[in-house]
């Protein structure tokens, strides 16, 4: 059996307006879930935190998909009952989510594109990146 383990959940402090977690206080959460767990899956765009699992990973998977692809999903994305206290309210940060989405290539943050590309490049085992809703591989190493 594979667990997932999505990097939302341990991120974020619960309040209003969202803070983000210290690195050493998920580091913990996700410590936890990797001793819990043989056979793993951890999703996310923290490229901070996603460095802290790779020396115990066999594979990554990037999902490079092109702004307006990242758009549709955004836009037709079911509800996620973990983030959101209601399908309405999760709509409701959709422009938000939008603009931040649209700016994904010009950032320099954990969640940006050049900081993905990073951690892709340097990783050492196998790794795949798709670069569409289609899976079309661009490179599979």
């Amino acid at each position: 059996m594979v667990a997932h383990l999505d990097l939302d959940t341990i991120a974020w402090l619960p309040e209003m307006p969202p803070k983000r977690k210290s690195i050493s206080e998920s580091k913990q959460e996700i410590d936890v879930f990797l001793h819990q767990n043989q056979g793993w899956v951890i999703e996310g765009c923290y490229s901070d935190l996603l460095e802290l699992v790779l020396p115990q990973s066999d594979e990554i998977i990037f999902l490079n998909l092109p702004i307006d692809e990242c758009i549709a999903n955004a836009k037709n994305r079911p509800w996620e009952p973990h983030k959101y206290a209601s399908k309405e309210a999760q709509d409701a940060n959709l422009e938000m989510l939008i603009q931040w989405i649209e700016k994904y290539a010009h950032r320099e943050d954990t969640f940006s594109k050049l900081s993905h590309e990073a951690l892709f490049r340097g990783y050492q085992g196998k790794k795949t990146m798709y670069i569409n809703n289609n899976r079309d591989i661009w490179q599979s190493t």
